[in-house]
């Protein structure tokens, strides 16, 4: 079992940055890859980010490539998405996720948090 526990979002304007966090519970952190998705009102649950147990692999969706960066510390259990160039368009639930698999495909994640919102105003 994990538990996630998301953190960071907030207020922000076009062309800022914001930091989420999400630390977990649990002894076996280190077996999961980790993804971070998002949600915007009348829209589905969408990728933004994954990464792998290691950290050693990353894949993003091409809407935040390169002004987004994943990462993630084993030791205190914790998972980072770093926002830079922040669009409106970015505005969401911000939710992380945790996986057997490094994958993409937001039914393979079996463990989420509760999400924290990101509102980017123009």
């Amino acid at each position: 079992q994990v538990q996630l526990v998301e953190s960071g979002g907030g207020l922000v304007q076009a062309g800022g940055s914001l930091r989420l966090s999400c630390a977990a519970s649990g002894r076996t952190f280190s077996n999961y890859a980790m993804g971070w998705f998002r949600q915007a009102p009348g829209k589905e649950r969408e990728f933004v980010a994954v990464i792998n147990w290691s950290g050693g692999s990353t894949a993003y969706a091409d809407s935040v490539k390169g002004r987004f960066a994943i990462s993630r510390d084993n030791a205190k259990k914790t998972v980072s998405l770093q926002m830079n160039s922040l669009k409106t368009e970015d505005t969401a639930v911000y939710y992380c996720a945790a996986s057997r698999i490094y994958t993409i495909h937001l039914r393979e994640y079996a463990y989420w948090g509760q999400g924290t919102q990101v509102t980017v105003s123009s």
